[in-house]
């Protein structure tokens, strides 16, 4: 069903583009009101993605229903990191996509039926809007790499000579704080709109805190690569050397960024693209 769920959802996005639809990829409020985008396309948009993340939460629901079958049923897959990631994002997906999917809803009762959730003439406060899309749009980013941190774990596990501390446990546990943390940071996706300084405070402090568990991870990943007895000449030994070469520079420049007064000197420059 998941599957077949994209194929509506490929037909909304497509007669979006056709109509078009001109509000960006975050489709903030006002922009996104129908004062300033008046086009069909952006409602068309906005089912595109509510079936896209209906398919998400079917197919989340999916994996952790298996994943739990499969633990269940065979000991041995509880020691497999790459099925544990999986069941990571799944909870992610479950917990964030409602939220996403309620700020799409109030924007369309906004445009369509005259309320106002969005709207400071109404009583609303288009921030609000941002702090669910952000609630969403940051452990979408976890979601993405996460099974990443998986295949990677899984390889280093499997080619690594030992099995001590550095090793299933210490990056099971890092990839469990990293999904917790990641779920509490949103804010700093806002640093320019207007926080107090108590709440900028907060989310730059969570945000410098997940360096930690990631930190464990590439230095885990290491200690594995430099006790393992794989060929130099491999292609995986170079393939997870680069990945942990980008993951590391993405990973620093995003620990600049998580410092408020930096962020906004920084905000709209290349340095956050390259982020």
């Amino acid at each position: 069903l998941s599957a077949w769920l994209l194929i509506p959802s490929l037909f909304f996005l497509l007669i979006s583009m056709s109509l078009g639809a001109g509000i960006g990829w975050t489709f903030y409020p006002p922009l996104s009101s129908y004062m300033f985008s008046n086009s069909n396309g952006v409602d068309y948009l906005m089912f595109s993605l509510h079936l896209a993340g209906l398919s998400s939460i079917f197919s989340s629901i999916n994996f952790i229903c298996t994943l739990y079958t499969v633990f269940m049923t065979n000991i041995f897959s509880r020691t497999s990191i790459i099925l544990w990631s999986y069941l990571f994002t799944s909870i992610l997906l479950i917990v964030t996509l409602p939220v996403l999917a309620a700020a799409i809803t109030m924007l369309l009762f906004d445009r369509n039926f005259s309320s106002a959730f969005f709207d400071p003439l109404g009583g609303g406060d288009p921030v609000l809007f941002q702090h669910m899309f952000w609630f969403f749009g940051h452990p979408e980013v976890y979601v993405l790499i996460l099974p990443g941190f998986g295949i990677i774990s899984h390889i280093c596990l499997n080619i690594s000579m030992n099995c001590d501390s550095f090793g299933f446990y210490g990056l099971l546990f890092a990839m469990f704080s990293i999904v917790c943390l990641g779920s509490s940071v949103w804010g700093h996706h806002m640093f320019t709109v207007g926080l107090d300084v108590k709440t900028a405070v907060f989310f730059s402090s969570v945000t410098m805190i997940i360096g930690v568990p990631t930190g464990i991870k590439v230095f885990t990943w290491l200690y594995m690569l430099l006790n393992s007895r794989v060929n130099k000449s491999d292609p995986i030994l170079w393939w997870i050397v680069s990945f942990i070469v980008l993951f590391t520079f993405g990973g620093v420049t995003g620990i600049v960024l998580s410092a408020c007064v930096l962020d906004n000197v920084l905000h709209d420059t290349w340095f956050v693209v390259a982020h």
